[in-house]
């Protein structure tokens, strides 16, 4: 399914997740039921519901959702709260997601030494932001700011930060996050099944009181994520749709992030107040599913959350948004390639709008079969397009969205989306469509099952829109009910010119807020304190998880099959679906022209088929394929019913076979690779993450830059790539099949498959050498806010024996939200929103490690954060309990861990890389045992102090201090053509 279908998590991952029963159509008898369990709670739960759901309330009003799924021994918790942006006061627009912030940074028992003195303290940062606010005079206001930060360090005296963070880390929960929308704040966690009773505590203390804490420089923190909105450009432009789309209600008047005038401007008693309106029990759930006992869970949630305090909530209101009478243009201005969107307003969440747009938007685009796939996309009418929805509550919308080719306008492409809308409003469509698109949510539920984040979120909607479990597990079957006709009579209805078109183009955006570096005095994070609470939270017993380790030689079987390849397969035990790999252990390090004739092939047809009929051939029988090219792999994968596996098989051996090669199609390829490679060299992230970072490895002699020029891949003959494609079949290759049966399977393997008598071995590959680091800073200009600076050093061979100190290392030290940077350069210092350094192990023997760092941060700030962070490369802070608790974290993380099902094949595959055979992860867990912060601590002395950096930067030239770089290395500015060897102009230095 297409990735930018936002609908995918509201509605396909909404039906029918986490449980392994397998009847689809079973769906008739749906109905609410209230029972009681054992301990006397009343719960309610649906029958014919896959996910087992028992949905509690308790006496307070506070919801539980509780979901069972025994596949591994974690849970995937979610705290959500009916609060978000469209809740904000209009004159602190982006409060609730700074509060979001400030939960996490403790109460009047955790996080602090001496809450009397400290609360003295906080009060007074509270006094002169309000000050600050109300005060006018610039003068006054900067002065009333170095107050804030005197006041603010004194009160650091008495903070410990991260105290939290350290907690949850201590458990081993993984993906510790929040996030704030529209209507909701969420926040994230996913622990081993065994720390229920100390995850409970740590958050029925965590929601049931906010100290703002350490505010000002989490502020700065806030701000640095504002800057890296005001550099994304898809950001803006789906604002503008929002501001077009909702000219009266928040949607559109206001973002989550805030203005800028707000964010710098803010109100302590504000977040206070809206604390205590929102953070309530009755407008809360706890949302848990995964490996837990209902009857024991409900009960310690309600002893730990049955205190809190029910409170009246009364949600906001808003105007009826007014009718769309013509079409609303609205154009924002960037770097990055132009695009267009279209977007509709539609009724909300529930709605029958959702049923039917639904409905519409699948037939306009499912990534396979839609109007907008056949038509513009595989007849390469525009560079890319497609289609999704988003349903809030008050409102949902609907955008189609399209990326020109080049020399081609907007406006063009605006067209050409809507003449694909015309053909829903005319009636131009199969009809089987609909059966067919209702089955592909469906076939993508049922990939849904055994992913437990999935089915909390799936409850998390319907809490959040209020929706009856029922409701949404209907939806489907309401969906299947919905006959052509009502939704080509829908569709002329309510698609007219009532629609917002949004124009992305290239330029500057005069709309950019630049603000001074306010310097801010580091505060103390006081890393060997804690608080009575932790102390006493680090003396509670958690039951013992053991770890479980896999025997690949016993997990992977292996067939041969009739026509003599080798079968290896794991059995799918959940459900009927099924994925079949077709390996060829040769790619593009073998072959360049491998990856150029797998795309193409996504053009033809056959002599048989159409380009257009071939995608609907395999969308009709629900399978996907794909063929696709790695540096040392090709795959051929098939996906689907697995009752549908041979007429998948048969389907992609026809067009092995049959490709006919079309010079008009390859024409309009090359053309699309070329506006392609201009697209992505105006992303930033592309730019540092894989031009840079590629450049800082390899230097000239890299992957990336060994490409073809335009006019090579013209003169390539498209009849030379077809027969590139079906000589794959005469070279040696392998089969993966995940199902649920092997021996259809085979036979089908074997029916379908051709294999010549004797198959040839592989060309040799070319090899790519990385260089050595060091004493170069590499740069590239970009306009921008923000400053991105990576540094990375090679260092010794892959070896397995330092994965146990790598994985230690890097959660004591650099990644997480309790790690040793992140408490240095965003919560002391306010450097940065995003910072992070990690040890990387080679994903193959005889590769080198790499030490690696990150920074994002404004212009103005960054040579404070290159400092910061090359001290902290060279001089590790040595916290004892801080080490204990990465240590416990560590242990806990492997012992929760379990690699099941298709994973099993995946992972062999990827040590086999690394020169293993077997499951390592005993040794890892033994060597973290036994590890002290001394090893650790020679770990950073052999590995990382001392290293020889490559600084890799993008920002905005005018900006940054050259002067201030110049002390790491030699500035070399890359222009982009060269970094990516679209043209090869000479190296600019600085």
């Amino acid at each position: 399914m297409n990735a930018i279908k936002l609908l995918v998590t509201l509605i396909v991952i909404t039906s029918v997740l986490g449980c392994k029963q397998n009847n689809l159509e079973n769906t008739t008898d749906i109905v609410t039921q209230t029972k009681e369990d054992a301990n006397g709670f009343s719960y309610e739960s649906v029958t014919n519901d896959p996910t087992g759901l028992r949905l509690y309330t308790l006496d307070n009003g506070l919801k539980v959702y509780l979901g069972k799924n025994e596949d591994e021994p974690k849970i995937q918790t979610l705290i959500a709260v009916r609060a978000g942006s469209t809740y904000d006061p209009e004159d602190n627009t982006g409060l609730a997601h700074y509060l979001e912030h400030m939960v996490f940074k403790g109460t009047d028992e955790i996080g602090t030494q001496n809450w009397q003195k400290e609360k003295q303290l906080i009060s007074k940062i509270s006094e002169l932001y309000e000050q600050h606010k109300n005060e006018k005079d610039p003068i006054t206001k900067q002065a009333i700011y170095k107050d804030i930060d005197s006041v603010s360090q004194e009160a650091s005296k008495y903070s410990i930060a991260n105290e939290y963070d350290k907690m949850i880390s201590s458990l081993g929960a993984e993906n510790t996050n929040a996030f704030t929308s529209t209507e909701e704040t969420v926040y994230i966690s996913k622990i081993p099944s065994n720390e229920i009773d100390k995850w409970l505590k740590v958050e029925s203390e965590r929601f049931s009181q906010l100290v703002l804490r350490l505010f000002h420089t989490e502020l700065e923190a806030v701000y640095e994520e504002f800057n890296r909105g005001q550099d994304s450009d898809g950001r803006k432009h789906y604002a503008a749709v929002l501001e077009g789309l909702f000219p009266n209600h928040p949607y559109g008047t206001q973002s989550t992030i805030g203005t800028s005038e707000h964010l710098k401007n803010p109100s302590m008693v504000a977040i206070n107040n809206y604390f205590d309106t929102y953070y309530v029990p009755n407008n809360m759930a706890v949302i848990m599913v995964g490996d837990l006992d209902f009857e024991e869970t409900i009960k310690k949630i309600n002893s730990a959350f049955g205190t809190f305090k029910y409170k009246e909530v009364n949600h906001p209101t808003f105007p009826e948004q007014p009718e769309i009478g013509e079409p609303i243009e609205k154009v924002v201005y960037g770097p990055t390639t132009e695009s267009v969107y279209v977007a509709f307003r539609t009724k909300g969440v529930g709605s029958k709008d959702e049923q039917i747009v639904t409905l519409i938007d699948y037939i306009l685009a499912n990534s396979a079969a839609g109007l907008i796939d056949l038509d513009l996309n595989q007849q390469q009418k525009v560079q890319r397009a497609s289609s999704f929805t988003n349903f809030d509550n008050d409102y949902g919308m609907h955008i189609l969205y399209g990326i020109p080719k080049a020399e081609q306008s907007l406006d063009e492409v605006k067209s050409l989306l809507l003449g694909e809308l015309e053909k829903v409003k005319q009636g131009k469509f199969d009809e089987w469509l609909i059966d067919a698109v209702v089955n592909d949510l469906k076939k993508s539920r049922i990939q849904q099952y055994e992913n437990n984040s999935a089915t909390a979120y799936a409850y998390l909607d319907a809490f959040i829109g209020k929706q009856d479990w029922e409701k949404r597990l209907k939806f489907l079957n309401e969906l299947k009910s919905i006959t052509k006709q009502e939704l080509v009579e829908f569709a002329n209805a309510h698609y007219k010119n009532n629609y917002v078109v949004a124009f992305k183009k290239q330029g500057k955006d005069s709309t950019t807020v630049k603000v001074e570096n306010p310097n801010i005095t580091p505060i103390q994070v006081n890393r060997n304190k804690q608080s009575q609470f932790l102390t006493d939270f680090n003396t509670m017993d958690s039951p013992t998880l053991k770890p479980q380790f896999v025997d690949y030689s016993k997990a992977i079987k292996t067939q041969k099959t009739a026509n003599g390849l080798d079968l290896q397969f794991v059995l799918n035990e959940s459900n009927e679906l099924f994925t079949l790999n077709i390996i060829f252990d040769m790619g593009s390090d073998h072959d360049k022209e491998l990856s150029l004739a797998a795309g193409y092939l996504d053009f033809l047809g056959t002599d048989k088929y159409t380009p257009k009929e071939l995608k609907k051939e395999f969308y009709k029988i629900g399978v996907d394929y794909s063929v696709y090219t790695q540096n040392d792999k090709t795959y051929i994968s098939l996906s689907g019913l697995g009752e549908n596996l041979e007429k998948g098989l048969e389907l992609i051996q026809h067009l092995w076979d049959n490709a006919i090669p079309n010079q008009e199609a390859y024409d309009k390829y090359v053309e699309s690779i070329a506006k392609n490679r201009e697209d992505k060299k105006m992303e930033k992230r592309n730019i540092l993450f894989n031009g840079l970072m590629n450049f800082g490895k390899y230097g000239e002699d890299s992957r990336l830059r060994d490409i073809y020029s335009i006019k090579e891949l013209q003169n390539i003959k498209p009849s030379d790539l077809v027969q590139k494609v079906k000589d794959l079949q005469d070279f040696k290759h392998r089969i993966f099949y995940y199902g649920n049966d092997v021996e259809t399977a085979n036979s089908a393997i074997s029916n379908q498959l051709q294999i010549v008598d004797s198959l040839k071995e592989y060309p040799d590959p070319k090899n790519y050498n990385e260089k050595d680091t060091g004493g170069r800073v590499y740069f590239t200009n970009y306009d921008m806010t923000q400053t991105e600076i990576v540094f990375i050093a090679k260092g010794e061979e892959f070896d397995a024996k330092k994965m146990a100190a790598t994985n230690l290392f890097n959660t004591y030290f650099g990644s997480g939200l309790s790690s040793i940077v992140f408490q240095d350069i965003r919560e002391s210092k306010a450097l940065a929103y995003s910072a992070f350094s990690s040890y990387q192990n080679a994903s193959e023997k005889g590769e080198p490690n790499y030490v690696m760092a990150y920074i994002g941060t404004q212009a103005n700030k960054m040579p404070e954060a290159v400092e910061a962070m090359m001290d902290l490369m060279s001089n590790m802070p040595e916290a004892k309990d801080q080490f204990q608790a990465a240590k416990e974290a560590t242990l806990k993380k492997i012992a929760a861990n379990r690699i099941t099902k298709a994973d099993i094949f995946w992972t062999y595959e990827s040590i086999k890389k690394r020169g293993l055979s077997k499951d390592n992860r005993q040794e890892m867990y033994n060597a973290v045992l036994e590890m002290t912060l001394d090893d650790l601590s020679n770990f950073f002395e052999e590995n990382i102090k001392g290293e020889n950096y490559n600084i890799l930067v993008i920002g905005n030239k005018n900006e940054i201090n050259f002067e201030a770089l110049s002390k790491y290395g030699e500035i070399i500015e890359l222009d982009r053509d060269y970094l990516f060897n679209y043209e090869v102009p000479t190296p600019i230095k600085n």
